[in-house]
C-alpha cells in the first residue's frame, strides 16, 4: 500500500462516500465476532463470553452511529446489498487489514489484536489504505472539519433530522448512541467509535466509560479486553499499556469451544449442514435489511433486529453442533430468495 499522501476529504460526495464505507467497515467486523461468540460455552468461559459479547454490542452500537453520521450529511445508509457479504476471509473496506470466520482460540485473538490495534502516536490519517481504524476515522475527522471551516455547518449537517436513531439502549455497554446534528455531536460520535476500540487520547487502556457489568472498575477499550484473555490477566488502576494487565487473573478453558472449520464454506446440497446454513444466512440477510430500514426512517426496526439476533444465535447454535466443524458461511441471501 503508498501511504505517502493521504487521501483527502474535500467534497461533500466524498464525506459520504467514506461514511458509507464507515458504515461497511463497522459490519466487517460483526461476522468474526459472533462466530466466536456463537463457538464458546458460556458456562465453561464465561470471562471470554462477557469480553466478546461486549466488544460486539459496541460494534453495533459504532454502526448505528456511523450511520447517525451518514445521515447527518445527507447521505442514505446501505446495509442490504450483496457487497456487504463477500467470502471469508476478506478485507476490510478499502484496507489489506484481513477478517475471517474462525472459533474462540488464539488465532482469533490475534485477529482481533490486530483489528482493534491503536494507532501509533503521530500515525497520519488516512481515508483509504488504513494500517489501523483510528486513521481512517482520523481522516473523517479532519474531512469534516475541513468542509465546516469551507462550506459552513449548515451546509455540511444537511440531512434529515427526523432519520436520526438515538436513545436506544445497548446492553452491555456505557455507551450512548445519540443524533447528529452538527459538528460538535459529529466529534462526539467519532470520539465514542475510537476510543471504545483502542482507548483514549492519552495512550491508556481505558474508554473513558465504567463498566457497567463491574461497576467497581473503569471500563477497559476493546485492544485491551482481548489482551486481558490473551494474556489471562485483567487490567486494574495504574496499569497502562506498558505494564500489560496485572489484576485478577482471567480463566480461559479451551475446551469449552465448539470445533468449526476455519472460514467454513457452503455444504453439498441436500445435507443437514447445507440446510441450516441456508436457514441462518436467510435470518441474517433479513437482519441487514431490518437495519437498513432502521437506518432509514424506520428506528422501530432495532427492536425488530435485536429480536433476529436470538434467533441467530439459536440457528448457529444448532448448526455448530452438527459433525464435521460445521459453521455458518454468512452468505448473502437477495430478498427475493428469503422466505
Amino acid at each position: 500500500m503508498n501511504h505517502e499522501r493521504p487521501v483527502k476529504i474535500g467534497t461533500l460526495d466524498s464525506l459520504r462516500e467514506h461514511l458509507q464505507w464507515a458504515i461497511e467497515l463497522e459490519h466487517a467486523t460483526l461476522p468474526p465476532y459472533l462466530t466466536v461468540l456463537y463457538s464458546l460455552d458460556s458456562e465453561r468461559n464465561p470471562a471470554a463470553v462477557e469480553v466478546v459479547s461486549g466488544v460486539f454490542v459496541e460494534e453495533m452500537l459504532h454502526l448505528a452511529l456511523a450511520a447517525n453520521l451518514l445521515n447527518a450529511v445527507g447521505g442514505t445508509p446501505r446495509l442490504d446489498m450483496p457487497g456487504m457479504l463477500p467470502p471469508h476471509p476478506r478485507k476490510l473496506p478499502h484496507s489489506d487489514l484481513e477478517v475471517s470466520l474462525v472459533p474462540f482460540g488464539a488465532e482469533a485473538l490475534e485477529m482481533f489484536l490486530r483489528l482493534e490495534q491503536p494507532a501509533a502516536p503521530g500515525a497520519p490519517p488516512e481515508g483509504e489504505g488504513y494500517e489501523t481504524i483510528g486513521q481512517f476515522y482520523a481522516a473523517i475527522e479532519q474531512g469534516l472539519r475541513h468542509l465546516c471551516d469551507t462550506l459552513g455547518e449548515k451546509e455540511v449537517f444537511c440531512g434529515d433530522p427526523t432519520r436520526q436513531v438515538s436513545g436506544a439502549h445497548f446492553r452491555h455497554t456505557a455507551g450512548s448512541l445519540f443524533a447528529v446534528d452538527d459538528l460538535e455531536s459529529a466529534l462526539g460520535a467519532l470520539k465514542e467509535i475510537v476510543e471504545q476500540g483502542e482507548g483514549n487520547a492519552r495512550g491508556e487502556v481505558w474508554d473513558g466509560d465504567q463498566d457497567v457489568l463491574h461497576p467497581e472498575r473503569d471500563e477497559v477499550a476493546h485492544y485491551y479486553r482481548f489482551q486481558e484473555l490473551k494474556l489471562g490477566r485483567r487490567y486494574q488502576r495504574g496499569d497502562t499499556p506498558k505494564t500489560g494487565p496485572t489484576g485478577e487473573k482471567v480463566r480461559v478453558d479451551p475446551d469449552g469451544v465448539l470445533p468449526m472449520t476455519p472460514n467454513p464454506r457452503p455444504a453439498a446440497r441436500g445435507s443437514a449442514v447445507r440446510a441450516a446454513q441456508d436457514l441462518f444466512d436467510t435470518t441474517y440477510s433479513t437482519l441487514l435489511d431490518l437495519l437498513e430500514q432502521a437506518f432509514n426512517g424506520d428506528p422501530k426496526r432495532l427492536t425488530d433486529a435485536t429480536r433476529t439476533m436470538f434467533t441467530l444465535r439459536a440457528q448457529a447454535r444448532a448448526l455448530m453442533t452438527l459433525p464435521g466443524g460445521a459453521g455458518p458461511t454468512f452468505a448473502y441471501v437477495p430478498p427475493e430468495a428469503r422466505s
